[in-house]
């Protein structure tokens, strides 16, 4: 069995999963206290079987983690039916008043200026780091774009979410705690603000639509929509600052790859849906059993937790051809990784209007992009990434 703190396992962890993924589907995992699933067709179980659910529980101690368990606990991810249905379908509601849309020139304009930047970067000093230059800013901005947050106060969004989600993993130190504490009290109070500034004056942004969008005489409580605002940053922040930070270290390592979409740039949004199979962004995702179950044979109670591990789902030899080869072309490609079920990702297709996007800028751009340096991978193992890409061109 895999252990989460092993440096070796997390700057690899294909092959364990292979390994347990040969004896079997679903597997007790002593050290996170609940059962893994680790084949393809077990993480689509756990993902849309509605006998197994998200079902929060406020994270203790209580008293000190208020804001964090408020985010959470009106968020549509930690919601099951029927408040998850009628919050899904409010901010569904707000995403197709035409925000992706209306956002897509913008956002290729801003990763062709990233590139550019990183660009002269590496004129200027031999080598740069991508993820400084391109991928961790350019999610940043197109959130804050997407929200409505003013520029002054733009930079204060990266630091929130990188604290915030360290609540993710598992043992986590007190200190990490107690800071993602901090940053979550700050993004409450920061977006309460702005969402009465909204109120009283209305702008073409997502947080004007979630402050007016009703059902009826139904809409969503300041909570909620704060609730909504902390998890579209989260998200949409750090999985696409790690596909992009996963992906294009993964090209840089299959050059053959990166050549091909030098070559053929048609192939960038196919490439995209393989960069998010082949070094998934998100590792693993949790679901409790609502009622008696069963996944692949595994025996749930209810109470029972499992979790999907979507990096082991996507390189399933049953589902993937040679699931360990990168493909930019590969097609049919039914990853996970962003979700299944009533939970899929509400923001998935601004996703990948991003990484497409980074992706073209880099490959018009820096075509002969290779290696600089061994990049640094960060030490967790839920959110997989990268703390420094260094490279040149």
């Amino acid at each position: 069995m895999f252990h989460t703190k092993d440096p070796a396992f997390l700057a690899d962890p294909y092959p364990a999963f292979a390994a347990l993924r040969s004896r079997g589907e679903v597997h007790w995992h002593p050290e996170l206290g609940l059962a893994v699933a680790v084949s393809h067709g077990a993480c689509s179980a756990v993902l849309r079987d509605r006998s197994a659910g998200r079902l929060w529980k406020d994270k203790e101690p209580v008293g000190e983690l208020a804001a964090f368990n408020l985010l959470h606990r009106n968020s549509l991810l930690e919601n099951e039916p029927p408040r998850h249905t009628r919050l899904r379908r409010l901010i569904s509601t707000a995403f197709a008043r035409g925000h992706t849309a209306r956002l897509s020139p913008w956002v290729s304009a801003l990763a062709g200026s990233l590139a550019s930047s990183l660009a002269s970067a590496i004129a200027s000093d031999g080598s740069a780091d991508l993820l400084t230059h391109v991928a961790a800013p350019l999610p940043v901005e197109v959130i804050a774009e997407l929200l409505g947050v003013p520029e002054a106060d733009r930079s204060r969004l990266q630091p929130w979410s990188n604290a915030i989600v360290k609540m993710y993993e598992y043992d986590l130190a007190p200190p990490l705690a107690a800071r993602a504490e901090a940053a979550a009290a700050e993004f409450v109070d920061y977006l309460r603000s702005l969402a009465a500034a909204r109120a009283a004056s209305p702008g073409s942004d997502l947080i004007s639509d979630l402050v007016a969008v009703r059902d009826g005489s139904d809409r969503l409580s300041d909570d909620e929509l704060v609730g909504t605002a902390v998890l579209l940053l989260m998200a949409g922040h750090e999985a696409t600052v790690n596909v992009i930070g996963n992906g294009v270290l993964a090209l840089l390592r299959n050059p053959a790859e990166w050549a091909r979409l030098v070559a053929s740039p048609e192939l960038v949004p196919i490439a995209v849906e393989e960069l998010i199979r082949y070094d998934a962004p998100l590792q693993l995702f949790e679901r409790t059993a609502v009622s008696a179950t069963s996944i692949a044979g595994f025996d749930l109670a209810p109470g029972d937790k499992i979790a999907a591990l979507l990096g082991a789902a996507a390189r399933d030899p049953l589902v993937f051809d040679d699931p360990d080869r990168l493909d930019v072309g590969r097609s049919p490609n039914p990853h996970i990784g962003f979700g299944a079920g009533i939970h899929y990702c509400v923001g998935a297709p601004l996703a990948r209007v991003e990484i497409a996007a980074a992706l073209s800028a880099l490959v018009t751009r820096l075509p002969g992009l290779r290696l600089a340096g061994e990049p640094e991978r960060r030490g967790e193992f839920v959110i997989r990434g990268l703390r420094t890409l260094p490279v040149t061109a």
